[in-house]
């Protein structure tokens, strides 16, 4: 069968792409190289949301939250029961290789989790896979150590234990947080001279009241040179020395996959690595292929979030009429 629309990602974005093409009469397909929200599913376990509940819906469904402020646990719940209640046709853990257009319409290849291959046919296809799958690397030898990983999930594990925590943005503050009030004994890297002051307000005085304490060590205008097991190197003014570290997290960020899009024929802006595309459709230079949330921006990964991402499943369907 021809499906109207494939969804290439079954975050919030791209179930809102999927749900506007349901409500307008249409046939979409969501497709996932993980589970459903997957890039959800990897945020710390504890974390409460930035944004307020209302901020975060699709699909005109609203969000109950037992606080001010939706939860991961809530968030992943949301979704689940709105993809039921639009009956979406999800297939998750069914990774899309390639794309190919002939005759007006998309043959979309994918693989499943047992190496077996798929196809589906569309006539068109938003592509919406964010970029949390995807860290930035420190690229210095050691980073695949298993005591070493760019996502933080829980601090029970690591009571009494040496921690090290790279970076200095939100995720590194809050997981540097977490594992101190969990026992852990943290110290935290970063290239520059202070914590971030785009740390969300209420935490950014947290954590440096932490550090001015001595609570969390800091070891500032530092990188990192490389990872060995149980310790990290790090060359600073003062020299080169290692940390103690039971385990490592360095949350230093994450990007798109360019590489995806370009093998697709998205051009791609040389310097912000964003998609060219018509602002008011979001169709990309490839007819019938369009590019939704984050992944919009490029590198620019701070400009689309959930908030204003989930509406651009309601621009790209006005588009198709």
């Amino acid at each position: 069968m021809t499906y109207d629309l494939i969804c290439v990602g079954a975050g919030p974005t791209g179930l809102a792409c999927a749900i506007e093409a349901k409500r307008a009469g249409m046939k979409p397909l969501v497709l996932d190289k993980g589970c459903l929200c997957n890039s959800l599913l990897h945020y710390p376990t504890n974390m409460l949301f930035f944004t307020t509940s209302e901020k975060m819906e699709i699909g005109d469904l609203p969000m109950a939250i037992s606080a001010d402020k939706p939860t991961r646990t809530e968030a992943l719940k949301y979704y689940r029961k709105t993809a039921e209640h639009y009956g979406l046709e999800v297939r998750q853990f069914e990774a899309v290789e390639d794309l190919h257009r002939t005759n007006g319409a998309f043959r979309v290849r994918t693989r499943h989790p047992s190496g077996a291959p798929d196809e589906h046919r569309a006539t068109r296809v938003v592509i919406a896979t964010g970029y949390y799958d995807i860290p930035k690397p420190l690229n210095v030898p050691g980073e695949d150590l298993p005591h070493v990983s760019h996502y933080y999930t829980e601090p029970h594990a690591y009571w009494q234990r040496d921690v090290v925590v790279i970076g200095a943005g939100n995720s590194a503050a809050e997981a540097a947080l977490d594992l101190f009030r969990a026992g852990a004994r943290v110290t935290l890297v970063h290239r520059g001279a202070q914590v971030k002051r785009t740390i969300k307000y209420w935490v950014l005085p947290d954590i440096e009241n932490r550090i001015a304490a001595g609570e969390i060590q800091a070891r500032f205008h530092a990188a990192v040179t490389r990872f060995e097991p149980g310790s990290v190197a790090i060359r600073s003014a003062e020299g080169e020395h290692d940390l103690p570290a039971a385990a490592v997290f360095a949350l230093t960020g994450y990007r798109p996959d360019f590489a995806f899009l370009t093998r697709q024929g998205i051009e791609l802006d040389r310097g912000t690595q964003k998609p060219k595309v018509n602002d008011e459709t979001l169709e990309t230079n490839v007819p019938g292929l369009y590019v939704a949330g984050v992944i919009v921006g490029g590198e620019h990964t701070s400009e689309i979030f959930i908030e204003n991402g989930r509406f651009h499943g309601k621009q790209i369907v006005a588009s198709f009429r």
